[in-house]
């Protein structure tokens, strides 16, 4: 059993606490404890009514898996009790991993768990975190990223997505896909995704049978994807199908399938001990070659300098990597 412990300093905004609550409860392996900085089983929120079933901060359990911070006015005031700092440095000791949502990230700094790491918060928020903390690497693009075993993530929702991704580090890609389906939730978003993506501009399309169509693409990544098969699923000519997909996404079929494998594999770059051949083949790619193109087409460096940017930097604690001669999409 995996214990979940969130806590934040109140009043709390709600869904950093409910977003990622919900994912958790969807699996049995995992217990979800909300801790409660005040005195009573209530944590007070910024929409006028408490979240209930809370502990102390001195009933938490002892042996701890994740401890995630929520964001809210109480992370923004600046002014927090030292008490409670103390207690988030000692219980994130003693936790295999550490997580803030959204402007959570201020008490992680505060209680100097962000020193010398990289980090993101809300965009509205990043110039503030990086100009109160400047021993922190503030980055305002992803919408949650890792340093070492701390999580930070950006805005809100994102904390669902970072929720998403504890669990597919955990049990597999399978099982947070299986989570987004419960939640209803489009598809699980890479955390190295600009919090302003340029795909999830395209998930509020008009045409609701092209809205089914990405779920399914998404969940057929290795299957046949070409123009013709997608517009025969679609029961339209291709040339039809071609006219709405430019439409509705501003990309052509072939352009936004391209989008959808390059994305995927950045998630699982990110998440997974993967080689690129074999992310490649996961991801509906030829070769690994292919997806090195794709990746140079879409993001302007090929996925092993993705990899070696992204990952390795993060697992060595931003430490240059060497230049290797080799091209890296040939590891």
């Amino acid at each position: 059993m995996r214990q979940i412990v969130i806590s934040g300093p109140p009043p709390v905004q709600i869904l950093d606490v409910t977003g990622p609550l919900e994912v958790f409860a969807g699996l049995s392996e995992y217990r979800v404890t909300i801790a409660n900085p005040e005195s009573g089983d209530q944590l007070q929120t910024s929409r006028g009514f408490p979240i209930g079933g809370a502990v102390r901060l001195e009933e938490v359990p002892e042996a701890i898996d994740t401890l995630m911070i929520a964001g809210g006015p109480g992370a923004e005031s600046g002014t927090f009790d030292p008490q409670y700092l103390a207690w988030v440095a000692e219980t994130a000791s003693r936790s295999r991993r550490v997580a803030s949502i959204c402007t959570g990230a201020f008490v992680l700094a505060a209680a100097g768990l962000l020193d010398g790491k990289q980090a993101v918060t809300h965009w509205s928020f990043c110039n503030r975190l990086a100009r109160e903390f400047p021993q922190v690497t503030v980055r305002p693009d992803p919408i949650f990223l890792r340093d070492e075993s701390v999580y930070t993530s950006a805005g809100i929702t994102a904390g669902i997505d970072l929720a998403l991704a504890l669990v597919e580090e955990d049990n597999g890609h399978e099982a947070a896909l299986a989570v987004a389906r419960r939640l209803v939730m489009f598809l699980v978003r890479p955390g190295g995704q600009a919090q302003y993506s340029h795909m999830l501009s395209h998930q509020a399309v008009a045409f609701q049978p092209l809205r089914e169509l990405q779920v399914w693409m998404l969940e057929h990544l290795r299957g046949d994807l070409r123009v013709d098969a997608l517009a025969e699923r679609m029961g339209m000519s291709a040339r039809h199908f071609t006219r709405v997909c430019l439409r509705e996404t501003r990309m052509n079929p072939g352009q936004f399938v391209d989008r959808m494998r390059v994305e995927a594999a950045q998630q699982m770059i990110g998440s997974s001990q993967k080689g690129l051949k074999e992310v490649a083949d996961a991801c509906g790619f030829q070769s690994a070659d292919s997806m090195r193109r794709s990746f140079l087409r879409i993001l302007g460096v090929t996925a092993g300098e993705y990899a070696t940017r992204f990952k390795r930097a993060v697992q060595t604690n931003r430490s240059n990597v060497a230049s290797d001669t080799s091209d890296p999409d040939e590891r």
